[in-house]
């Protein structure tokens, strides 16, 4: 009798296991509406803890060091996120045409976020105009809030920079940039969205 039991607890419980996990991780992968089954969508790998910087969207404010999933997502549910644009920059390792997107400084105080997680990556009071067609700044809101990273595509040798909280690619990270740290920080602007600051 205890065996039955046991057997019959262990297949329960595997039954409602797998139906747990199948909603957690790909019933529920496509967007309102969009008919996807969970046979259609492959479930994403299960996402790590990260302790990055958070900032208020009230004035920009540093919170302090908090815990954060990595947002870890197929491909299809980034399509369902991102524009196509955005897409190929972030998770294509693309690049904007030059002038194309929204690079000169606000005129209000602010911060970017990144497009696809929300993570604070720019102070807009770091931002420059470097001629170059692409958001650029002096630094990020805070070093661990972006990762560096080898790009030797198309024959050069240069620093990519992504988002921590996605892996998102953001742009590059060059050392002409004006002081205090001589860096530029030319990022896509697909790959943000500015916050302007409630309070001044």
């Amino acid at each position: 009798m205890d065996r039955r039991r046991f057997l019959l607890a262990v297949l329960g419980g595997g039954a409602a296991f797998t139906v747990g996990g199948l909603s957690a991780a790909r019933l529920f992968a496509g967007g309102k509406g969009t008919g996807t089954t969970a046979a259609a969508t492959p479930a994403a790998s299960p996402a790590q803890t990260l302790l990055l910087e958070c900032f208020s969207d009230d004035d920009g404010h540093n919170l302090g060091p908090c815990n954060v999933r990595k947002l870890v997502l197929t491909d299809e549910q980034w399509h369902q996120r991102l524009s196509d644009a955005a897409f190929n920059v972030m998770r294509r390792n693309g690049t904007e045409r030059a002038f194309s997107g929204p690079h000169e400084k606000p005129n209000s105080k602010g911060m970017y976020r990144c497009a696809g997680c929300d993570t604070a990556l720019f102070d807009a009071a770091t931002q420059f105009d470097s001629g170059t067609g692409w958001p650029s700044f002096w630094q990020p809101i805070a070093k661990q809030n972006v990762i560096q990273g080898n790009d030797t595509s198309y024959g050069m040798v240069r620093t990519a920079i992504s988002c921590a909280g996605c892996d998102s690619h953001l742009g590059h990270v060059f050392d002409d940039g004006p002081a205090p740290t001589g860096l530029r920080y030319c990022m896509n602007s697909v790959a943000m969205r500015f916050v302007a600051f409630r309070v001044s």
